[in-house]
């Protein structure tokens, strides 16, 4: 038998609509699931049970009164620990705010609240988000839950892994280059990466930078795009925030695979380098998929510039966030941080000049590119994940990776482009671990690359060699 914490979210929602689930048995299933595996998994940091509580009784009298409901009412969520959240501890995985405490929500958290989120806990990440392994000096590492040696990737490793498990039905992560998507696929989860602005955030540290973005992820598409339902919204504090129909997220169209045209690329023609298993996995999975669309073919966008365009603008972020941080504290920081700080500081302008330059002939090559396709999909990620004792992998597909990001190209390329992107699970790898892939659409198509991941994921999960199953979790019990 299912216990509710197992249902996805569109589930529960449908469940507590009809009265078959009270929120108060939804919660209390979470808590337990929460106390039976986070021991070994760790990945959840903090908790707000009273409020927790409080809230689903609530939501409880609400189902009861019957009536239009905000579409998240009466689920637990967990919020990336980079979130500030109301009498929730928020440290940032960092030693200088371990005992941080805020007395407000940011905006993005409000608005989740209003859409009926149950704000449960804080999940686990690197240091103010640095990194594709989620550890930190304040709570240590996040493990895979399919195995726990190794890493569940990184920066969103906590939210991750909180939803493989079953500890929350919805989880939100934060994306750089690939802080959604990374965790998301080596989890056998759903990371939604939205077009910049979608999700407005009113502390944006660089005005206009596609870079960071705050997005969804479940255990499924639907979850994701319900999530995003109280994500989504504007703010004239946030530059490239716009008007949106958050609601329209709350239940998507159906799609036709048989008429999406479809581009594919493993490795953007060379310019990400990938290992070979992944290469393998991935031309067995589109081998499988390419009969579903009405076109499927090979078309490597061009990429050649992106790599240095992100890492300079990528520094360009590190010290508009964190120059006065590692003058004052560089002993305690992680050395991720640091050293993007270092080599920001080692360049000029005029690299600057030239980056922006660079990413603004991709960004306009990339919109060329997509004028006749619908989607593009490539992998998920460049390796296997890999054991934390290990550390990030020096070496990828035989290539020596010269800083911590170079493995991340085959996501980082993807954020320059400004376009959404959504991380789906389609099978294990050759180490049997999740394996998935990045799906890319149009710009501001949010909704419909949704509703085709949606029609994508159906058809993956009636046939075995690629869907993924729940880790076991007597394995994990501490």
């Amino acid at each position: 038998m299912t216990v509710p914490c197992d249902l996805t979210a569109i589930e529960a929602r449908q469940r507590m609509i009809d009265r078959d689930l009270s929120p108060v048995d939804l919660l209390a299933s979470c808590l337990a699931r929460i106390e039976d595996v986070n021991g070994v998994v760790n990945a959840i940091t903090a908790m707000d049970i009273d409020r927790a509580t409080h809230e689903a009784a609530e939501a409880e009298r609400a189902f009861a009164g019957g009536g239009d409901l905000p579409p998240l009412t009466g689920l637990p969520i967990g919020i990336k620990d980079l979130n500030v959240t109301a009498g929730l501890r928020t440290t940032f995985g960092s030693l200088l705010h371990a005992d941080h405490v805020p007395s407000e929500d940011e905006a993005m958290v409000a608005r989740l609240r209003r859409a009926g989120a149950i704000i449960l806990a804080k999940t686990n990440t690197p240091e103010f988000g640095s990194g594709s392994n989620t550890d930190n000096k304040v709570f240590g590492p996040t493990r895979n839950p399919y195995n726990f040696a190794r890493t569940p990737g990184g920066s969103s490793g906590g939210s991750a892994a909180a939803l493989a498990t079953g500890m929350l039905p919805l989880a939100h992560g934060s994306d750089t280059g690939g802080s959604l998507r990374n965790p998301a696929t080596w989890c056998g989860v759903v990371g939604f990466r939205p077009t910049p602005g979608l999700v407005a955030r009113e502390n944006r540290t660089l005005n206009y930078t596609h870079f960071s973005v705050q997005g969804p992820m479940g255990r499924c598409v639907a979850d994701a795009s319900l999530m995003l339902a109280g994500l989504a919204g504007d703010d004239n504090r946030d530059v490239l925030a716009s008007p949106c129909t958050p609601e329209n997220f709350v239940e998507l169209p159906v799609v036709d695979l048989s008429g999406l045209r479809v581009a594919w690329s493993t490795d953007f023609g060379g310019t990400a380098p990938i290992d070979q298993s992944i290469q393998e996995s991935f031309g067995a999975v589109i081998q499988e998929m390419a009969p579903w669309f009405g076109v499927c073919e090979r078309r490597d966008p061009d990429f050649t510039a992106a790599r240095d365009v992100f890492w300079t603008l990528r520094c360009v972020y590190y010290l508009a966030s964190h120059e006065a941080r590692v003058a004052a504290h560089r002993d305690v920081l992680s050395p991720n941080i640091v050293s993007n700080v270092e080599a920001g500081l080692a360049m000029s302008l005029a690299d600057v000049g030239r980056a922006e330059r660079a990413w603004s002939k991709l960004y306009a090559d990339f919109e060329a590119y997509f004028e006749d396709i619908d989607l593009l999909i490539v992998p998920g990620n460049a390796v296997s994940p890999f054991l934390i004792a290990d550390g990030i992998p020096k070496s990828v597909g035989g290539k020596p990776m010269q800083n911590y990001v170079d493995a991340s190209l085959i996501r980082s390329a993807l954020t320059l482009t400004g376009h959404p992107v959504i991380a789906v699970p389609t099978g294990l790898d050759s180490v049997g671990m999740p394996f998935g892939v990045q799906i890319v659409g149009h710009r501001r198509g949010d909704l419909d690359l949704l509703a085709a991941a949606a029609a994508l994921e159906a058809e993956i999960k009636v046939r075995p060699a690629l869907s993924v199953s729940a880790p076991d979790l007597s394995a994990l019990k501490g």
